[in-house]
């Protein structure tokens, strides 16, 4: 019986459960929305932020080496048979030097060591490099919010695209609907050609497949944003915003963009710190060739007993204070070998950030061509869009007063599809090209 009721429940649940996901609300999200909760919920964009945190806590190591240390030991032994003492005893020989036992078999020990190291040659540059590198995962954060900004708005303004497209295909659609019907009811008066029948049928086929395979696009989509923006998966969205295209700003010129993005993009600023940071280990590994100084004391309290009778035992204590000096001799020219990898460092940082900067002019260049290019062809398509509209109204009137043939209105539509469908794709890319450029000259702009 208890396990009836739990299949019943079972079975219940796998019906209500589909339908209380899909009775979720509908949440409205505009693009500035969507950039702003994926810099807040990002799971990539979390993870970055801890290496920051990581960075500090580094910091704060390195800048250890600079204090004192202290240390709290203590120490308990029991032994099985007495220490053994040389020198005393009467069981000694010519060959053999006479030795004794006598002491407590607990014997107790506590001691306190401090030590300050008045001259450390790698704690400089450990803290530099270490405070470097604090700011080189912060270069790495900014970078990953602007490639995050930019992978939001592209994927946002991808399901915007493939709404506006699925809508353009519903209407034509509709419009090639109709023609069926103008199509079947003038073969059915004698009036029509069975062979325009079946190609407004033909057409109207082929539309639905695409309309079908958009719409599984667009939810594709929604779960990719979704996922940027770190929400629950299950959430449902619906987007604000459109494709709506406002006066364009002034482009930049090449001089002026590159100069910007050497001056903010934080992938170029990381290779200069990099570069920076290969220094600071040169100077480690030289640092690790001399000596160490340090100031050292040490209060230690001794014991020992009979069966753990450390209450009525005595407790001398010894203490001591000096200056230790540690100076590496040979170490099988490990440093060596440390001192060449880091200049090695030093010069591959360096190739690395000469070539990116030779890559950022030529990414430039490309940048404001597509941006222009896209510009003249996406007002190019606006016009022939608007052409191809006057020119199939104009067939349909024609074709509705009889003189003109159902292919040439068949053929105005697909120019129609075709125009606004060309139009749309100039948009995004002149959209694309906008983000390419916030994203080449080291910003998070938001698309228009």
């Amino acid at each position: 019986m208890r396990s009836l009721a739990f299949l019943t429940y079972l079975s219940l649940f796998s019906m209500i459960a589909p339908l209380a996901i899909l009775a979720q609300p509908e949440k409205k999200l505009s693009l500035s929305d969507a950039v702003l909760l994926a810099k807040q919920h990002n799971r990539a964009l979390k993870a970055s932020s801890l290496d920051i945190s990581m960075a500090r806590e580094q910091v704060r190591q390195a800048k250890s080496l600079s204090l004192p240390s202290a240390q709290l030991g203590a120490q308990y032994l029991h032994y099985f048979a007495l220490p053994a003492f040389f020198g005393f005893g009467e069981n000694g020989s010519a060959s053999k030097i006479p030795y004794a036992r006598f002491g407590g078999r607990d014997q107790f020990a506590g001691t306190i060591n401090a030590s300050y190291s008045v001259y450390n040659p790698m704690a400089a540059p450990t803290r530099k490099a270490a405070q470097l590198q604090e700011r080189l995962s912060q270069t790495s954060y900014r970078q990953s919010s602007i490639d995050l900004v930019a992978d939001v708005q592209q994927t946002y303004l991808g399901i915007l695209v493939l709404a506006e497209r699925v809508k353009l295909q519903q209407e034509s659609l509709l419009r090639n609907e109709k023609a069926l019907a103008d199509a079947r009811s003038l073969l059915a008066q004698g009036r029509g050609l069975r062979v325009d029948t079946l190609r407004a049928y033909t057409a109207v086929q082929n539309l639905k497949p695409d309309i079908l395979k958009l719409n599984y696009a667009i939810e594709v989509g929604k779960q990719q944003l979704i996922t940027l923006m770190g929400t629950d998966s299950l959430t449902q969205i619906s987007l604000t915003d459109s494709l709506a295209i406002q006066a364009p700003a002034a482009v930049p010129t090449e001089t002026e963009l590159y100069e910007q993005a050497l001056r903010q993009r934080p992938d170029l600023q990381a290779l200069a710190l990099q570069q920076q940071v290969s220094e600071q280990q040169t100077a480690l590994a030289k640092a690790a060739r001399l000596p160490v100084v340090s100031v050292i004391g040490q209060y230690q309290l001794t014991s020992q007993a009979r069966r753990l009778d450390f209450v009525n035992a005595n407790w001398p204590s010894t203490s001591f204070a000096g200056a230790q000096v540690a100076l590496p001799l040979f170490t099988g020219f490990s440093n060596q070998a440390k001192i060449r990898q880091a200049e090695l460092a030093h010069q591959q940082s360096g190739i690395r950030l000469t070539e990116a900067q030779q890559a950022l002019k030529t990414t430039v260049k490309q940048v404001i061509a597509d941006l222009k290019e896209t510009y003249d062809r996406m007002q190019t398509q606006l016009k022939v869009k608007e052409t191809a509209l006057q020119s199939y109204e104009i067939v349909q009137y024609r074709y509705e007063k009889g003189v003109t043939s159902r292919l040439e209105l068949t053929d105005a539509e697909l120019a129609l599809t075709a125009a606004q469908l060309n139009y749309l794709e100039a948009v995004y890319e002149y959209r694309s090209a906008e983000i390419a450029l916030a994203r080449t000259s080291g910003l998070e702009g938001v698309a228009k």
